[in-house]
Order: C-alpha cells, then sequence, then structure tokens
C-alpha cells in the first residue's frame, strides 16, 4: 500500500490533528499502534526514495508518533500542495544535527582515556607493592653474612625501580592530562549541543530538558508556567523572494527581539526552522500572552530592507499561541496545544498572540 494511501486511512479527526485543528471529535496521535506508526514510517521512506538513516527514521517517528505537530503539519501542508517529499525538503523540515553524535564521539574518546589512565595507576601501585616486597626481602638478606654485597643489591635494585616510577609517574600524568583536556573539550561540545548556532539561543534539545525541569519546580512550588510558541509570518516569502542570507538575518532579527525577555524567569529557544518557543515561569497564560504581544506589537512597527539589493522587506511579523502548561497531563500535551492556538493565531490574520482556551 502506497505512503499516500495509508496517510489518507489515519483514524478519524487524525488529519485535523496533524494541521493544528482543535476539532472535539479528533482521534488522538496516541491512540495509533505501534504497527501503524511502522506501516507508515516504511510507506513515507519507501514511496519517497527516502534512505533509511537515523535522521530520517527519527523524523518520520516524530510525525507519526504525535511527538511533533509542527512537523505534522508541514508534512500535511506538503502533501497538500503535491510537492514532492525529498531530502533536502526533509532536512529543511528537520535540520539534521550532527553535534549529538560528535558529543558521543568525544565522551567515547573520554572513556578510553579515563580506562587507559586507571590501568596505568593500576600498574603503578603493582609496580610500588612488588618493589615494597623485594625492597623488604633486601633489607632481610642485608642482616646476614656477605652485608656488603647485600646493600650494593639494594642500592642497584632502588636505582632500577626508580626509573620505572619515574617513567609510571610520568605516563600518569601524560594521561590524566590528557583526560582533563577531552572533558573540557566535552563540557564545551555539550553545550554547543544546546545551542542553536544561527541566533545563540537555546535549541530545542535544550528547551524540551529545561522544560522538565521546569515543570517538576513549579509544580512543587505552586507557581504557574506558561508556554509559547512563535512563527514568523510569511517566511517562505522572504526567502523566495530575498534569498536564505536575508531570511536567515530575519531569524536573527526576531532571535534579538524576543531575547530580550530572557531572565530567570523566561526563557526564549529556537524550535527549529522559523519557530521559536518560549517557557514563563511565575507568570499565567494571560500574563505571558500579554507580556509577548508587547514584543510583537514592537517588533511589528519596524521596517526592513535587504542588505544586498536595497530592497525594502517591509514589515516583518510573528504570529504566537499560548498555554498554561499545567492546564494538561504533561509539558507535551501543552506545547501541543500552544502549537494549535498558534495555528489559530495564523488562520485568523496573522500577526497577533493567541491564548489557548
Amino acid at each position: 500500500m502506497s505512503f499516500l494511501s495509508l496517510f489518507s486511512q489515519r483514524p478519524h479527526g487524525e488529519a485535523d490533528t496533524a494541521a493544528g485543528s482543535s476539532t472535539s471529535d479528533a482521534t488522538p496521535l496516541a491512540a495509533i499502534t505501534n504497527a501503524q506508526i511502522m506501516e507508515r514510517i516504511h510507506a513515507l521512506l519507501i514511496d519517497n526514495h527516502l534512505a533509511v538513516t537515523p535522521h530520517n527514521l527519527l523524523f518520520a517517528h516524530a510525525v507519526f508518533s504525535g511527538q511533533d505537530a509542527h512537523l505534522a503539519r508541514k508534512l500535511t501542508a506538503r502533501i497538500a500542495s503535491g510537492a514532492p517529499i525529498t531530502q533536502d525538503w526533509v532536512n529543511q523540515a528537520m535540520p539534521p544535527d550532527d553535534r549529538t553524535a560528535s558529543v558521543g564521539k568525544m565522551v567515547e574518546r573520554l572513556e578510553k582515556s579515563l580506562e587507559t589512565f586507571v590501568v596505568s595507576t593500576r600498574k603503578a601501585h603493582r609496580s610500588a607493592a612488588s618493589y615494597n616486597d623485594a625492597l623488604e626481602r633486601q633489607v632481610a638478606d642485608a642482616g646476614g653474612p656477605a652485608k656488603g654485597h647485600a646493600v650494593h643489591d639494594i642500592l642497584v635494585f632502588a636505582n632500577a625501580m626508580l626509573e620505572r616510577t619515574r617513567a609510571l609517574e610520568a605516563e600518569m600524568k601524560r594521561r590524566e592530562s590528557e583526560a582533563q583536556h577531552l572533558k573540557k573539550r566535552l563540557a564545551r561540545a555539550r553545550r554547543d549541543a544546546d545551542l542553536d548556532h544561527l541566533t545563540g539561543l537555546p535549541n530545542r534539545r535544550a528547551f524540551e530538558a529545561l522544560l522538565e525541569t521546569s515543570h517538576r519546580e513549579a509544580n512543587q512550588q505552586i507557581e504557574p508556567l506558561s508556554v509559547a510558541f512563535c512563527d514568523i509570518d510569511n517566511f517562505k516569502n522572504i526567502n523566495d523572494k530575498h534569498g536564505h542570507d536575508t531570511g536567515d538575518r530575519v531569524i536573527q532579527a526576531i532571535a534579538e527581539g524576543l531575547a530580550r525577555l530572557s531572565n530567570a524567569r523566561c526563557h526564549v529557544a529556537r524550535h527549529g526552522g522559523e519557530e521559536f518557543v518560549l517557557l514563563f515561569r511565575g507568570l499565567t497564560k494571560e500574563e505571558a500572552r500579554v507580556k509577548l504581544d508587547a514584543v510583537r506589537e514592537t517588533f511589528a512597527e519596524r521596517r526592513f530592507v535587504n542588505r544586498s539589493t536595497d530592497e525594502p522587506i517591509g514589515k516583518i511579523t510573528f504570529s504566537g499561541g499560548v498555554a498554561d502548561v499545567f492546564a494538561y497531563a504533561n509539558p507535551r500535551a501543552a506545547l501541543k496545544a500552544a502549537d494549535e492556538a498558534l495555528y489559530r493565531a495564523k488562520a485568523t490574520g496573522r500577526n497577533r498572540i493567541v491564548a489557548a482556551p
């Protein structure tokens, strides 16, 4: 069975859910069985000639398991437009991130270095123990006949062991230095893995970890927690007309505007593409909406120009959706509600912030 036919046979209401609608009769994606998910993943990859890579599998699973409503909506729109689902489009919809693999390799190197360091330390301990035992025997022998010969043997043995311990000490220092260097590189790589390099904001991976921690802490302290999704309006038109470099600068400008909200109680991250996500600790849904709306209004007053051609880009706006995290069963459900509120903001004219019902 083809991918398109499988996609069209999802449970009643699933297409609306993937597109961000809030129809009351929609069947949740969680109701789809593992067998159906696997069947759709297989059909998506095979029918569209996509390689079976970890990135493509993650993309397909995120769409069909309900983990990423944004991605599901993108795929739905792509299918509706009749455009092909190519590898370039998949990479654009969910950019691959090789930094996690780099961190994994660095962890492996660090573990090997530490293992070697431990082995060197054990060798040093064994050598020291052997040296002590041998020295005790030599000292005991020195108390018997031919004392002069015994003392000479002790000196020769001591010098030999001294050379060995010096070599082991140098090796241990070298291994320790290498381990410390790798630890520093690993810490830097982990920081980089949580950073979006275009905007300097935390990335989706970092935000999701922060959301889980904040959810737990806010729940314990009985304080409000709100989450918001933002999306640049008509971004594809900007990219198509003015080029990707200009598109990147627009993303950076929006990121700078949203980043002004950042503090110990408000966190902003780039979720991917032209999408941003925010977490408001200690603010109700309405308070967060008002705060985000003020940034939207200020930004909408600006006018932009294409640096390469001096051609006016005009007004650039963004839309957003806000949800109360504790109004839902878990943080993932709250994110989905914020995404659906964002979709309603887009559907009702854009350039506005809508609160989830």
